[in-house]
């Protein structure tokens, strides 16, 4: 399915993607990592908690949910997360945003609906990424894109210099 295309030169932050720290509670037998409470006031509802394991340099995109609101954490490994909004009415229509998560920087981010999303697993190991979304997978729900569209121009490899 080819959607309408993202710029690449846009790159910034998009309306509703929203970042929150999350706590990590170390001692010496190891640590917790926090997630999400449904006392925390970006909880809506649940629908289901899923994992998805990724290999250093594996890309898992693009997913764009008509539905559904997603919420990711990386708590082992770091990926690099981008969205690029498809929403038509949205003030920041077409922009590319990059969220680099996991071990170096966990927070969960929230990903509305109509915005299209992926991630590359960086660095040496596998990274494990949590999503707690809000309704219960819908293989009808969801449009998944090739990652190399030309639709969202968008290079996923290491940018030197």
């Amino acid at each position: 399915m080819r959607t309408a295309g993202c710029q690449e030169k846009s790159k910034g932050t998009i309306h509703d993607v929203k970042l929150f720290p999350l706590r990590r509670i170390p001692d010496e037998r190891g640590c917790v990592l926090h997630m999400l409470k449904s006392s925390d006031p970006h909880f809506t509802r649940f629908g289901e908690i899923y994992f998805s394991m990724a290999f250093p340099g594996a890309i898992k995109a693009w997913h764009l949910h008509k539905k559904m609101t997603i919420r990711y954490a990386v708590p082992v490994g770091n990926i690099k997360l981008v969205c690029c909004d498809k929403r038509k009415k949205s003030p920041n229509y077409g922009v590319v945003q990059e969220i680099f998560l996991g071990e170096t920087n966990y927070q969960l981010v929230l990903v509305p609906p109509g915005v299209a999303n992926g991630f590359v697993c960086v660095g040496g190991k596998p990274a494990l990424v949590a999503n707690c979304a809000d309704i219960p997978h819908d293989p009808e729900e969801i449009v998944r894109i090739d990652p190399f569209t030309p639709d969202i121009p968008y290079t996923w490899g290491i940018r030197h210099g």
